[in-house]
Formats: C-alpha cells, sequence, structure tokens
C-alpha cells in the first residue's frame, strides 16, 4: 500500500488545529484554537493561520507555509525547542523582542508531534504558575 505525505502547509495547519482541538486529555483541555483565518493562503514567508491559547492567554501562533506550518511559541520556548528535538521536529530560535522558538511540522503525520509540543509547553506553564 502506498502512502500519500501531506505536505501542504494549509492542511497540515488544519490538522494540528484538529489535534488541538480534538484532544481533550490532560492539559490539552485547557487549549483552544483561537482568531482562524479561514481564507488564509500559505506563502513562502508564511502567513497567520490562528493563534493557540492555554487558559485564555496565547502561547502560540501557527502560520502556513506552501509546504509546511510554523507554530511560533511565545511562551515556554525553552520547553518547546527542547520537545521538539526530542520528537524529531525542526526547531530554530527566532531572535525578535520578546524571543520566540520556532517549531517546523513539514507534514501531516507530524501534527501529532506538533501537538505534544504544545502539551509539554501547557504543563511547564500549568506547573510554573503552581509554583
Amino acid at each position: 500500500m502506498v502512502e500519500e505525505r501531506i505536505t501542504d502547509g494549509r492542511r497540515i495547519a488544519e490538522l494540528l488545529a484538529s489535534e488541538l482541538d480534538g484532544r481533550e486529555d490532560g492539559v490539552l483541555e485547557s487549549v483552544q484554537v483561537t482568531n482562524a483565518d479561514r481564507d488564509v493562503e500559505p506563502t513562502v514567508d508564511g502567513e497567520r493561520a490562528y493563534d493557540v491559547t492555554f487558559s485564555d492567554e496565547r502561547i502560540a501562533r501557527v502560520f502556513v507555509h506552501d509546504d509546511r506550518a510554523r507554530l511560533e511559541f511565545e511562551a515556554g520556548q525553552d520547553v518547546a525547542a527542547e520537545t521538539a528535538e526530542e520528537l524529531e521536529l525542526r526547531v530554530r530560535p527566532k531572535a525578535t523582542e520578546p524571543p520566540r522558538t520556532l517549531v517546523f511540522v513539514e507534514h501531516g503525520a507530524a501534527a501529532k508531534r506538533g501537538s505534544d509540543v504544545v502539551q509539554a509547553v501547557c504543563r511547564s506553564l500549568q506547573t510554573d504558575s503552581s509554583e
């Protein structure tokens, strides 16, 4: 059986949103996809498709490129980078003020791993707020 690999950035972002909205285990119950741009078109530099919020605070934004989706973490950057590397997702820092961590979801099958990164960041934020 031949499996087709999904490499369309918009479709990957949709799969990631489904993973985030559809999982109701643990901290992901408090995660929401917000401010979605339903008409977003992928670009080389990436266009914002939606925000990811945790307990009503934006923790990341999702951008669509022609051939991938990109999570841009505003919170939990170190945890996002470490978890993404462990899950074999491409990751790099973004030298802005404040700094960001970019996690690339380069095919549809990686959407679950992208949601695992979000989950790890949320767990760390939850732990930080309870201390």
